[in-house]
């Protein structure tokens, strides 16, 4: 069997997960060890994170034409790339919280929603909560002028009752 026969379903995959994704993140791994590396991958499944170590080659085949081309000069060396379907922050934000217990895990570089992130930019990215705490944290903002005001009628009321 020929080796790009062999390569062609990595590919195919590679291009499967980034169809679906929302974002991807590329990280060196070099020097995390196996119990470390065991604890991201279960965080990230958790998540609904594909976290996978590839050929820098066929992710490079992978991400033509596509938005995360735009990875193609940070694919160099030791590489792992996080794709997420769903959240989009998902991935810089659950690498980054092991990054604090896992120096030797850096980020390279990442594209989320179709933009472009260096390091830094993942970093901040990583600083943004889930879309969840996001809809959580605006409808209790929007609740909580309601409520006041639901405070105050009842205790109008209750003080006409008195009188």
């Amino acid at each position: 069997m020929a080796k790009v026969e062999l390569k062609a379903p990595i590919i195919e995959e590679i291009k499967g997960h980034v169809l679906e994704a929302k974002a991807a993140v590329v990280v060196n791994y070099c020097g995390i060890t196996v119990e470390q590396d065991t604890a991201l991958r279960k965080k990230l499944r958790e998540a609904g994170v594909v976290y996978k170590v590839y050929k820098n080659t066929f992710l490079k085949r992978a991400f033509e034409g596509t938005d995360y081309a735009q990875l193609d000069k940070v694919l160099d060396g030791p590489t792992a790339v996080a794709f997420s379907s769903d959240d989009a922050t998902a991935p810089a934000r659950i690498l980054a919280d092991v990054m604090k217990t896992v120096p030797a895990l850096t980020f390279k570089a990442g594209v989320i929603d179709g933009t472009y992130y260096d390091e830094a930019g993942c970093k901040l990215i990583a600083t943004i909560p889930s879309r969840d705490v996001l809809i959580s944290k605006l409808l209790g903002s929007i609740k909580s002028p309601i409520s006041n005001l639901a405070r105050v009628i009842k205790q109008i009321a209750e003080k006409q009752a008195e009188a």
